[in-house]
């Protein structure tokens, strides 16, 4: 994948595209920063192919894992304080980096376009209405570079073809991944499979 590199200029952040990455950088280890890295440059491709923001795909998809190595007691302090569902307590850093982690982007990387945090909630659960800078951020994630799981090539031609349906393919193998690990489904993962997935079948 060539590299892009923007030159932020919608204001969205209010210091330039070095500075947000440093930032980012000091908060994450190598890999998941590295990872980071190529969920940005996935994200700018598919706002490019789907006709969507680049910039705000960029920061978005830079962003998404800011608070991923954050402590449980860091995300169950902001849910507490915050008033956020309670129902949240019950579940961990994978629902939590994302729906949660929008907190930490906003205070700390002064970040407040909406879209862009939402995307980041978002890129964990889905929703059953989706912007289309959701849909880049969620599927970017799930097919970046060195992703490498069994559909994965599957997964990125779902995507190439039509972002809608890189977002039903990755819904459905997630909540087959769960089951399969007898894992516990967050609600809103199940919300947002049945609002994506029934109507179309045989997208995946």
């Amino acid at each position: 994948m060539t590299e892009k590199t923007l030159i932020y200029h919608e204001g969205i952040v209010p210091y330039p595209r070095t500075e947000l990455v440093e930032r980012v950088q000091m908060r994450l280890d190598d890999a998941r920063f590295q990872h980071c890295l190529r969920v940005e440059q996935t994200a700018i491709r598919l706002a490019e192919q789907n006709g969507g923001d680049v910039e705000k795909a960029s920061i978005a998809g830079m962003c998404h894992d800011y608070a991923k190595q954050r402590t449980a007691d860091e995300f169950k302090a902001v849910i507490l304080q915050q008033h956020m569902n309670p129902e949240l307590l019950e579940y961990g850093n994978g629902i939590w980096h994302g729906v949660v982690g929008a907190y930490f982007v906003e205070k700390e990387l002064d970040i407040h376009d909406q879209e862009i945090l939402n995307a980041i909630r978002r890129h964990t659960i889905a929703a059953p209405e989706m912007t289309l800078l959701d849909k880049i951020v969620f599927v970017a994630d799930f097919i970046e570079p060195k992703r490498d799981f069994p559909g994965v090539e599957d997964a990125r031609k779902a995507a190439d073809r039509d972002i809608d349906d890189g977002v039903r393919y990755e819904l459905v193998h997630t909540l087959e991944y769960l089951i399969q690990t007898h894992s516990k489904v967050y609600p809103g993962t199940l919300t947002s499979y049945n609002a994506w997935v029934p109507q179309k079948k045989g997208a995946q």
